[in-house]
This record gives structure tokens, C-alpha cells and sequence, in this order.
């Protein structure tokens, strides 16, 4: 390792590590079918706890965002600009997104999974080592594209029923 550590990388690190630590919990949770309240040991998730874990994966998403705009907008406006519109189209479609996400359960295994690998490249680029983002970009759109494909025809067969 021929580099330091900036405080960029130190986000990067954690907040990956945070991600997959997270992400393998869900997903153990999810396949093993057991409450995460229910295990002995394990805290009541309050909303102050939720609220600070959200706060902390925007400030980790955030932080490498900011970064990377700054480096491709001559305008700060521009950048602070797109920063509130996608909030906003954020805000007006949680509901929707929540509701669907929620209505199939195989979708929020892959968006955990997708969670899971954002993490890895988070952290693995904390150490410099530089993954493409198209790689990860068209994985993604692979995966989400056969998921939709798997629950049209789930559809199907039960209508057929």
C-alpha cells in the first residue's frame, strides 16, 4: 500500500463495511425468517437509531457524490440545484417505491443484494482500487431486468391457477 489513508477513504471504508454488516443482516434475517427484535441481545431499533442510520448512509452516499460533482460541474448551482431536485422526486415517490418493494419481497432481496454490493465497492475503493461504474450500473439494470422478467411470469402461472 503505497498511499494514505484521507479522511475520503476513511468514510469510504466505514461506510461500506457499514453497508455490507447491514445489507448480510437483512438478508440473514429475510432467509432465516426471524424477527431481528426476537434474538436475545439484539436492541428495539428506535426511530432516533433508524433516523441515524439513514443520516449516516446519505452522509457516506453524499460525501462521494459531492466529491465526484465537484470534479464535473464548472457551476455550483448546477450541482445544488440537481441536489434538490432529486430530493424531491425522491420524497414524491418513497410511497410508491415503499409500496411496490413491499408487495414483492424477491425485489428487496435484490435491492439488499445490490446494497451488499455497493458496500464492497465502496470499500474496495477506499483502498484505491478503481471498479468502473458501467460494470456495476449494468449488473444492476441485468439483475432488476430478470427480476421483472421472473415476476411477469409469477404472474402468469398464477393467473393460469
Amino acid at each position: 500500500m503505497d498511499h494514505g489513508f484521507s479522511g475520503r477513504d476513511m468514510v469510504l471504508l466505514f461506510g461500506g463495511l457499514f453497508l455490507m454488516a447491514k445489507s448480510t443482516s437483512e438478508i440473514h434475517g429475510k432467509i432465516s425468517k426471524e424477527e431481528h427484535l426476537s434474538t436475545p441481545g439484539m436492541k428495539k431499533l428506535t426511530l432516533n437509531m433508524a433516523i441515524a442510520q439513514i443520516i449516516g448512509l446519505d452522509i457516506v452516499f453524499s460525501f462521494d457524490s459531492i466529491l465526484t460533482a465537484v470534479g464535473l460541474v464548472d457551476h455550483v448551482s448546477i450541482m445544488i440545484l440537481a441536489v434538490i431536485i432529486s430530493m424531491i422526486v425522491m420524497l414524491i415517490s418513497a410511497k410508491s417505491v415503499s409500496d411496490f418493494v413491499n408487495k414483492h419481497p424477491t425485489i428487496k432481496m435484490l435491492a439488499l443484494s445490490f446494497l451488499l454490493m455497493i458496500g464492497f465497492m465502496l470499500t474496495i475503493e477506499a483502498f484505491h482500487y478503481e471498479v468502473p461504474k458501467g460494470y456495476i450500473y449494468f449488473a444492476m439494470a441485468f439483475s432488476l431486468l430478470v427480476e421483472l422478467l421472473n415476476m411477469r411470469i409469477r404472474k402468469r402461472n398464477s393467473a393460469e391457477q
